[in-house]
Parts: C-alpha cells; structure tokens; sequence
C-alpha cells in the first residue's frame, strides 16, 4: 500500500485551514482515481481490491472526472448548510432529535453517547438526513426551515455519492466473479434503507482536556464517502503491534471505507477497520471540525450473511455460525445501543461491529 506519512503535497492543504502538520504519521491509504474506475481500468480495479481487502480505507480522488467533480461542488455546497445548520440553538435542533422513537434520522446532540467502557461522553454533534425522504421513497421527516430549502442540494448530493457506491459495488462484485448485479441489487437507490448523508460539527477540546471525540467503531452498513477539511479521523491497521494512524484530509479526494455489511457478504475478505475520531493534530486542533458523510447500508431487509456464488469468498468455518439479522435491526442496534438515555445497561459486546470477524481473518 502507499503511504502519504511525512510526504509534502502541494494539493495537501485546504484554502482558509490551518495545514496538517507534516510530522505526523498518517495511514497508508491507496489513492485510488475516479476517472480510470469510471473508464474500467483493470489495474485500478485491482488496487481498489486490494485497498477494500487490505485496509478497507482508501482515498478517492473526485477531481479527475466529470462525475466526481460534480459530486465535490455538491459537496461543497453542503458544508454551507451544514455550518449553518448547526448554528441553530439547541432548543431549536432537539426537535429533531427522533431517537426515541427507535429511528437514527435527525438530530444527536453532543454528549449523548458512550464513546468508551469508562463512561466518556462524545465530542461531535450529527444531523442525520435520510436518503428515502430525500428521494421520495418514504414520507418526509419534519426538519428546520434550512435543510427543507436545501432539499434540492441534498437530493444531488445523494445521488452522486449513490453513483460512486454503486461503480464500487460493481467493480467488486465483478472481482469476486459473483453474479452481475449481485451487490448493487442490495442497493438500489430507490428501495427502503439506512442510506444518509450525516453533517458533524465538533468544535474545538479544551488545551488541557483533549480526548477522543468519536469512540473506536466500525462502520454499521456497506460503503462509507467522507468529505472533511481537518484532521481528526484516526484508524487501527490491523496487527498485533498496530498503533492508532491519522487519515491526512485530501483536497480534490473523498475518503471512502468499507462497512460491517461488507464483511459479512463476504466473510471476512473484506475489511470494515476499526476507526475513531479524535481532536485534530497540531494547529488544527483550534479550528471547528466539520464533515459531511454518505453512508450507504443495504436495504432495510437484507440479512447480513455470507453470499453464496463465489469461489474467492471464504467457506464457513466448521462450528461457524451466522446470526439471523437483516440490516435495519443491525443497524438500529449499533447506532443506539450506547445512549445511556435510550438504554438501561449498555452492552458493548452487543452494539459492537465485525471487528472480531476481520480480526480472525487477517491477524
């Protein structure tokens, strides 16, 4: 894999946002070109591959096509909205908080979740968008005044990040010689599911109090596109030895990862890595951080098991067994299963990811 630690990039640093600093080690992310997946180059599908089997993160750089250029406009476009969506006050976007009624959409105020077995709080605010109320596919959730006026914006953005799941879907699929359509049939974009686009604001830790913002997870669904500016995202290789790495934010460049669903399908061959967020390193770490995120999960009722039809994806193991879970329990579970005010005792075992399955695979 290629490693950007301590490399200098004259495209590395972001108009108005204090550099990342050069001395910090970073993980070694393939950057991966939209322009020859779109155009079906085969040696950049291989590397898509083995970035999806190796790390499970890897950078995609938009700025090479027409299609990804598009989706960066409109990315752009909603870091806007999402600054000033959190500029409402807290009364305001408690409203839209719908927790309670078991649904992951909306708002989650900072601090309303373990990020740790110590009982540490998160540092992070979300605005959870669903991509069925964007695109009609469900009834519209209520929702302030400023994202009912964005939802054309939103709507594009969806489908953009929707077109760049789906070209990766594809390519994999066509890499483990499944039948074609296999994956993207488990993602349609007009079907019921937990797709999203999330905004997150975290603003700055006390000096003397920096901790980590967003506790270590693996991602609940199937392909994750992240756009952010600052620093702060952190993942765990896999290895006995490993130590946590920053991803350096790429102008140009989404961060994409694999998510639990993934590993599933496959059993293991692909990795969804353990990844966490902390506060941004040096200068950085006095700036607000905010991000914007395409979650892509699999329909609502697709059970997470291993696919049948071929030959690269791992057999069970004797004594292996599967749980009988589709994909919107899975997910309902892992998102709200450490809020301590939606959940009497939190089990960290059960809204816990895959990491025990790659775990067993690669190590």
């Amino acid at each position: 894999m290629q490693s950007h630690s301590n490399q200098k990039d004259t495209l590395s640093n972001f108009p108005g946002i204090p550099p990342f600093p050069d001395d910090v080690p970073t993980a070694p992310l393939l950057r991966l070109s939209s322009g020859k997946l779109l155009a079906s180059d085969p040696a950049e599908y291989e590397r898509l591959f083995q970035a999806c089997t190796d790390l499970g993160f890897f950078y995609l750089d938009l700025s090479d096509s027409q299609q990804g250029m598009s989706l960066l406009d409109d990315a752009d476009n909603l870091f806007k909205v999402g600054e000033r969506l959190f500029e409402l006050s807290l009364e305001e976007k408690k409203k839209y908080d719908f927790s309670a009624q078991k649904s992951y959409f909306g708002y989650k105020a900072q601090g309303a979740a373990l990020v740790d077995k110590q009982g540490n709080l998160d540092r992070n605010e979300f605005y959870n968008v669903s991509k069925d109320d964007i695109l009609g596919v469900s009834d519209p959730l209520p929702a302030p005044e400023l994202l009912t006026q964005s939802r054309a914006e939103l709507g594009s953005f969806m489908r953009g990040s929707h077109a760049i799941v789906t070209l990766i879907l594809n390519i994999l699929n066509d890499q483990l010689a499944l039948p074609k359509d296999t994956l993207s049939n488990l993602h349609r974009r007009q079907a019921v599911s937990g797709d999203m686009v999330r905004f997150v604001k975290a603003p700055p830790q006390p000096a003397d109090d920096r901790r980590t913002a967003l506790g270590q997870h693996t991602d609940f669904g199937s392909v994750t596109v992240l756009f952010n500016r600052l620093g702060g995202l952190q993942v765990l290789p896999p290895g006995e030895d490993a130590e946590w790495l920053y991803v350096r934010p790429l102008p140009g460049h989404a961060i994409v990862n694999l998510g639990d669903a993934m590993v599933k399908f496959t059993n293991g061959l692909f990795r969804s890595n353990i990844h966490r967020v902390e506060s941004p390193p040096g200068l950085q770490a006095e700036s607000t951080r905010y991000s914007l995120v395409y979650f892509a999960r699999p329909e609502d009722s697709v059970l997470l098991r291993r696919l049948e039809g071929s030959e690269q994806i791992p057999a069970m193991e004797d004594g292996q067994t599967e749980e009988e879970i589709n994909s919107k329990d899975w997910i309902i579970r892992r998102a709200l299963g450490r809020r301590p005010d939606l959940v009497s005792e939190i089990d960290f075992e059960k809204s816990a990811g895959t990491e025990q399955i790659s775990r067993r695979i690669k190590v």
